[in-house]
């Protein structure tokens, strides 16, 4: 079609954008609302129609990260709740488009100094926070689910680093889901590697622009998170996406 104006005087193009504008504010008054009163995405349909003016919010696999680590801790028992809250076959996790090229950017660094990044855990559907929610109601442990978390965002990540040779991890003042005060970022009675372990991760996280948990050494956030939607979609079909 033509940009040429019609009888009307109007461009057709400029018609295509005024309905697409339409029919985003229509699909946000219809998205679902938790019985918490966030609203959220829990559709396909929904979540390519919130890419149509913002590319950029798209969830890209952290598996096509090179040499990054994937011990994706909710999809196996090895976490604190002690049971699967993501299905076995879950492989990679997701971030939004600008959150992943920065991971790429941090991996790319610490590449340089014989070091992979070990992911715990990404992109968290909406629902599993509800689920921990029920069962851990507590904001020190658990994201409120009245508020949504950047894990449902798809803009926080919880990682480590290991060594490039051996897949070794580094040693860090604790382990992963650790609620103790010693996970703390301010936590200063650890040996000399973990301090400088946990540093150099946070200095090369927030050089690119990820904002430290004060209490998690391994959390790692996105500014802005109003500007992203809490996602409840599940794990096949964000993969399912990547190849389309």
């Amino acid at each position: 079609m033509n940009n040429k104006i019609g009888k009307a005087g109007i461009k057709p193009a400029f018609l295509t954008g005024i309905f697409l504008a339409v029919s985003c504010w229509l699909s946000a008054q219809q998205l679902p609302v938790s019985p918490y009163g966030l609203p959220f995405i829990n559709s396909v349909s929904f979540y390519r129609e919130s890419l149509i003016n913002h590319p950029e919010k798209q969830m890209v696999s952290l598996s096509d990260i090179p040499g990054i680590i994937l011990d994706l801790r909710y999809a196996s028992h090895n976490n604190f709740m002690l049971r699967n809250l993501y299905p076995e076959n879950t492989i990679t996790t997701y971030l939004r488009k600008p959150v992943y090229r920065a991971l790429k950017r941090v991996a790319r660094d610490l590449a340089g100094q014989g070091l992979v990044l070990v992911i715990f855990d990404a992109y968290r559907p909406y629902g599993v926070t509800e689920e921990l929610w029920r069962t851990v109601p507590d904001e020190r442990y658990a994201a409120n689910p009245a508020k949504g978390s950047g894990h449902n965002r798809g803009i926080a990540v919880d990682l480590t680093m290991a060594d490039a040779k051996t897949q070794q991890r580094v040693p860090m003042p604790t382990g992963f889901d650790n609620f103790s005060d010693t996970a703390n970022q301010d936590f200063m009675g650890l040996d000399t590697k973990q301090l400088a372990n946990r540093e150099l991760l946070k200095k090369e996280m927030k050089k690119y622009g990820f904002i430290p948990l004060s209490t998690e050494w391994w959390h790692f956030s996105w500014p802005n998170p109003e500007n992203f939607e809490v996602l409840d979609l599940d794990f096949e079909e964000l993969s399912r996406l990547q190849t389309k």
